[in-house]
């Protein structure tokens, strides 16, 4: 009696631990399910150039890496170059917006449904961190387009995206008066703009050195919290949540003393037996 009733207080505080152990979440580390990603993350030894920061654990191959460099890439048969040659400081830009779209696996939070022919997922409202918007926009406000949103309305009679009739090619300064115009518009609400900055945790990057670790990770992380625990209208609960979590996980870690205190009274009276037979 007296082996049972000891083995009972460590089996309580081992329970106690599993519990509070984060189970995977879904939202996190994953591709969508969409034309040219993986199913699941992973690394990729040789992504190319601007794409090269995901090469440690990427939902885009090598391939995929490499056609989202080129002018007309294959990847959706897209023509950067739709009214003239757009310059090389704006198209940086749109290869690294193709880069975090195609590579990234920290947009969990953002998946959601399409109804497109070639693809089932798309990322809505991606809070893009503010330099990376305004970078962009002053980047490309000389360049010229024909279009606001560039998810539909083109003219694809050749194969390739050429402007609709009547449209008229003017600056990205006229078509877009504001970085958050660009941002949120061009792909119909991909983005949003917000005014957190890089490092802050609560927003994503498109551009980050690598060597610093993917700042992506962290805020992944915060908003996959805040969907799950935050009643919808509020902001920033995810925190106490987490600190509610912290004092429970730290609630089992003073117990453990307990428990390596009793598993060697316990294991001395009942023997190796007496454990297996738990």
């Amino acid at each position: 009696a007296g082996c049972g009733m000891g083995a009972v207080p460590v089996l309580l505080v081992l329970l106690a631990a599993r519990v509070v152990l984060p189970a995977r979440d879904p939202l996190l580390n994953i591709c969508m399910d969409a034309k040219h990603h993986k199913a699941q993350p992973g690394p990729e030894g040789k992504l190319h150039d601007q794409c090269s920061p995901w090469k440690d654990n990427a939902c885009c191959t090598a391939n995929t890496s490499s056609e989202a460099h080129k002018d007309q890439s294959n990847l959706y048969n897209f023509n950067w170059n739709h009214c003239g040659v757009m310059p090389p400081k704006c198209k940086r830009h749109f290869i690294q917006d193709t880069c975090l779209y195609e590579c990234s696996p920290n947009l969990g939070p953002w998946i959601d449904q399409a109804d497109s022919s070639w693809r089932r997922e798309r990322i809505l409202h991606v809070p893009l961190c503010k330099e990376d918007c305004e970078e962009w926009w002053e980047d490309c406000r000389d360049s010229v387009t024909c279009k606001e949103n560039w998810h539909k309305g083109w003219n694809w009679a050749t194969g390739w995206n050429r402007c609709p009739w009547g449209s008229m090619c003017r600056p990205f300064s006229e078509v877009f008066p504001r970085p958050k115009d660009l941002c949120e518009k061009i792909w119909s609400n991909s983005y949003k703009y917000t005014t957190e900055r890089r490092g802050s945790g609560r927003c994503i990057q498109m551009w980050f050195d690598p060597a610093q670790g993917n700042p992506n990770v962290v805020v992944a992380k915060y908003y996959a919290w805040k969907k799950r625990f935050s009643p919808v209208g509020t902001e920033d609960v995810a925190p106490e949540r987490d600190q509610a979590v912290y004092a429970v996980q730290w609630s089992v870690l003073l117990l453990l003393p307990l428990a390596l205190v009793l598993v060697p009274e316990v294991a001395s009276g009942c023997g190796s037996h007496g454990w297996g037979s738990l």
